[in-house]
């Protein structure tokens, strides 16, 4: 019986939540479909704010530390309209211990964090899909497709997008099922012709064909967000990146590409975060697309509030503490009247972390719909303040901070 939570997730999400449960004191259980140390491609995601930074300070001495120290804090920001610059704005170095963020791939985030865990007496189940889920009376049991099965007092799904555990728990998605396309490319520095530090965003990019394009640097690399049209094919556009891509890079740049593909802006929540003593996090309780940096960050977020909603539980005596791992009977270590209260404790988890997600989906809208200049107001406006950029500087800034979308989860102190 796992008294603290099991964790179904071995990503950013479901690290954090294991890594922040060690530090409530409770034991934390991980399990991940795919092998120990397999490599994920790509940059993912990449942008960690300073919220972000200050929770893992918080889960772990010195962890955030390293992620400050390896990743990358821009140097400025700009945008293009058609080719002319509209907007520009350079940051002045700062100590890093007051970064407002730093960009460092999500591949050797979950790295840090892994290597974090295991110092910090997590204990994992790797290459363990999770493909049953039964909510008991006072506990969850989890089983793989192998056969190794565990049964805990609470179940944090960090699974992700596709996440089993939801679908099994039969809890739909709510939110556009159609999405936009965009093309993502990762491409490594070029010592010889670096390109700048800065954060890019280009309207209409000239040698683009006219597309929006987006340029954002990260420890290693930049990586380029193309958004495509609609008669666009994005897994052609994906498979051979170089045509396009490298008009769009200084004549010469040896860059290499290092990973390639194609994702949908969508924006989904999950109809409920709480399904009896499972909590649902990350991408298993809602999708949005990078821009704006609300995936990871939001998740993270999630991870903390869960493991604070359980930690309350254990700290209210609804459950006795028992840091016995394995998959003895069911409910052996809870009190057998703590299930009302129990529920009732992680009901604030639900009212908190969805009401935020619903803000994120909002402000992720907001930017979609600035991203695709829907409707003749919007393109009407875009124009109108690329052409006042030229004597208005607001202007142009107003372009530079639309993509985004605005950042507010409505929970005072926290943006996501």
């Amino acid at each position: 019986m796992i008294d603290g939570p099991l964790i179904v997730g071995a990503g950013p999400v479901g690290l954090s939540a294991a890594l922040l449960a060690r530090a409530r004191g409770l034991p934390a259980h991980v399990v991940e479909h795919l092998p120990a140390g397999a490599a994920k491609p790509g940059s993912r995601a990449i942008f960690l704010h300073r919220q972000t930074i200050q929770t893992l300070a918080a889960a772990a001495p010195g962890l955030a530390d390293r992620m400050v120290r390896e990743g990358l804090v821009w140097a400025g920001r700009a945008t293009y309209w058609a080719g002319r610059r509209v907007h520009h704005r350079r940051h002045a170095p700062m100590p890093a211990g007051l970064a407002p963020y730093v960009c460092l791939p999500q591949p050797r985030v979950e790295t840090l964090l892994r290597e974090t865990a295991v110092r910090a007496g997590v204990t994992f189940a790797w290459h363990a899909r999770a493909d049953e889920v039964t909510l008991l009376d006072d506990s969850v049991l989890v089983r793989a497709t192998d056969g190794r099965q565990w049964c805990a007092a609470f179940v944090v799904a960090a699974d992700g997008a596709g996440s089993t555990v939801r679908r099994r728990l039969g809890i739909r998605m709510d939110g556009d099922a159609r999405g936009h396309a965009f093309v993502v490319v990762d491409v490594a520095d070029d010592p010889a012709r670096p390109l700048p530090a800065e954060r890019v965003f280009h309207y209409r990019h000239p040698r683009a064909a006219g597309r929006n394009v987006l340029v954002v640097p990260f420890a290693g690399g930049h990586r380029v967000d193309l958004q495509c049209r609609a008669d666009d094919d994005p897994a052609a556009l994906a498979a051979d990146p170089s045509a396009w891509l490298r008009p769009l890079l200084p004549a010469g740049h040896a860059g290499e590409i290092t990973w390639s593909s194609h994702y949908l802006f969508r924006q989904a929540v999950a109809e409920t975060f709480t399904c009896g003593r499972v909590l649902l996090a990350g991408e298993a309780a809602h999708l949005f697309a990078p821009f704006g940096a609300r995936g990871l960050n939001s998740g993270i977020a999630d991870a903390a509030a869960a493991v604070d909603a359980i930690a309350s539980v254990v700290q209210a005596g609804l459950v006795r503490p028992r840091a016995v791992f394995g998959t003895d009977g069911p409910g052996a270590a809870l009190r057998t009247d703590s299930s009302g209260a129990a529920l009732g404790a992680l009901a604030g988890y639900d009212r908190v972390r969805r009401a935020a997600a619903e803000r994120n989906r909002a402000a992720a809208g907001k930017a979609l719909a600035h991203l695709t200049a829907a409707g003749p107001h919007r393109r009407a406006a875009q124009r109108a303040a690329a052409v006042a950029a030229r004597v208005l500087p607001r202007a142009g800034a107003w372009l530079d901070r639309r993509p985004f979308g605005p950042r507010d989860a409505g929970i005072p102190g926290s943006l996501y």
